[in-house]
């Protein structure tokens, strides 16, 4: 509960729930960085190969990872690094979309776990449909909009068989999604395995790779990223992942229709009893979770920068569910699914420079990830222990000053 000024009515800045959802996700943030640093420091001393000039190098680097620039002399230096910074941020498009989908879910008191699945399908959809097109000799960008449609519609209705479940059935929606993820990665896997076209047999070893869509003439404009990230892999995608999070905070936030999402994930039964369609809705939620967590496949794979390993039946993509910690962090808040997708792909870059340039390994920086999505569960309970201390310290201030009023009157 938000406490008023008693003098203006108002609640202060820094007691409204947007600030300390802020603070705790920053808590968290903290708390696992400082764990990191406690497993350099014991790997360190644990292996005779690191030295403690090591053991600090690799504290840098969990902290400034995106800022190195490599060795000289032997010595890690930092700057700018456009490449780093580039990688990034195309590495955070799909973190955002998954993040995004479940962000959504969450709103509407579902739990889309089913990212991963989605995520695949949306692949799918868009390989296929941008390779078929593109061998028509049809226009790149006619390909590149049509692929990405695809692939979304494909996603959001791979998304709809969780909703449907969950809406005319009650079944759980954990259940179905998991069910949905394996179904859709062994449905991926015999999909590019009964056509071998769009198998990459012409380079040699990659015959267990889908060919990229940038050998048909087919990716993501740049739009600007050239020039600010020059040698990276970072194109329009992000921009697109933008504006895809900006819409979602309307559609949540100013519309009727996001209103009555949330509403049917507060309380279902009580937005049937004011009119809400709830089965409709939560249909539509998933739906639409479906098709952001496919975008984020179609963004990666589109890009041009990449290429798909059809024999996806013993894995799921780490993107998937990678979008889980990037809501909770976020606070299912849609613009901060974009800074939460960042800070992510961030410690993922500086894992590959731990990798790299020390004698490390890149999974520390996983290690850490997981603590801060353990830590990210508790914010709740950082939000109340942030509003439990100040309500103390503000009766604290009032029996001072009543006590000091008694006295002046005395």
């Amino acid at each position: 509960m938000q406490r008023l000024d008693s003098n203006t009515g108002k609640v202060k800045w820094y007691r409204t729930d947007g600030v300390t959802t802020v603070i705790s996700s920053i808590l968290s943030i903290i708390i696992g960085l400082a764990v990191g640093t406690l497993i350099i420091i014991a790997v360190g001393f644990s292996k005779d190969t690191i030295s403690t000039n090591g053991i600090v190098e690799g504290i840098k680097l969990v902290f400034l990872g995106v800022f190195s620039t490599g060795r000289q002399a032997g010595q890690l230096t930092f700057g700018f690094n456009p490449v780093n910074f580039g990688n990034m941020l195309f590495r955070a498009t799909p973190l955002v979309m998954t993040g995004l989908s479940v962000a959504v879910a969450f709103k509407t008191g579902l739990f889309n776990i089913g990212a991963a699945g989605q995520y695949l399908m949306g692949t799918m959809g868009t390989l296929t449909v941008g390779l078929s097109l593109a061998w028509t000799g049809c226009p790149a960008w006619i390909v590149w909009i049509a692929a990405f449609l695809a692939g979304i519609i494909l996603g959001g209705l791979w998304g709809a068989i969780p909703g449907i479940f969950k809406a005319y059935l009650n079944i759980n929606e954990v259940i179905t999604c998991i069910m949905t993820n394996w179904i859709a990665a062994n449905l991926v896997t015999w999909w590019f395995e009964a056509h071998d076209i769009f198998k990459n047999s012409a380079e040699g070893g990659k015959i267990g790779y889908i060919i990229p869509l940038k050998n048909v003439g087919v990716a993501t404009p740049k739009w600007g990223m050239e020039l600010l990230f020059p040698g990276s892999q970072a194109n329009g995608g992000f921009w697109i992942a933008c504006l895809i999070a900006v819409g979602m905070w309307v559609v949540m936030s100013k519309t009727t229709f996001g209103y009555e999402l949330k509403a049917c994930g507060s309380n279902r039964h009580a937005a049937k009893y004011a009119g809400i369609n709830d089965r409709r809705n939560i249909v539509l939620s998933m739906v639409i979770a479906g098709a952001l967590a496919s975008a984020g496949g179609c963004l990666y794979y589109l890009s041009g920068n990449t290429e798909f390993f059809w024999s996806t039946y013993m894995t799921l993509p780490n993107d998937g569910f990678n979008g889980i910690p990037v809501a909770l962090l976020a606070a299912n808040n849609p613009i901060g699914v974009i800074f939460a997708g960042v800070f992510m792909s961030m410690l993922n870059v500086a894992g590959l420079q731990l990798k790299y340039l020390t004698a490390y390994n890149e999974y520390i920086a996983d290690i850490i990830i997981a603590t801060i999505v353990y830590l990210s569960a508790f914010a709740m309970f950082f939000k109340l222990m942030i509003k439990g201390r100040r309500k103390a310290n503000e009766d604290g201030q009032n029996v001072n000053a009543d006590t000091a009023e008694e006295g002046g009157n005395a």
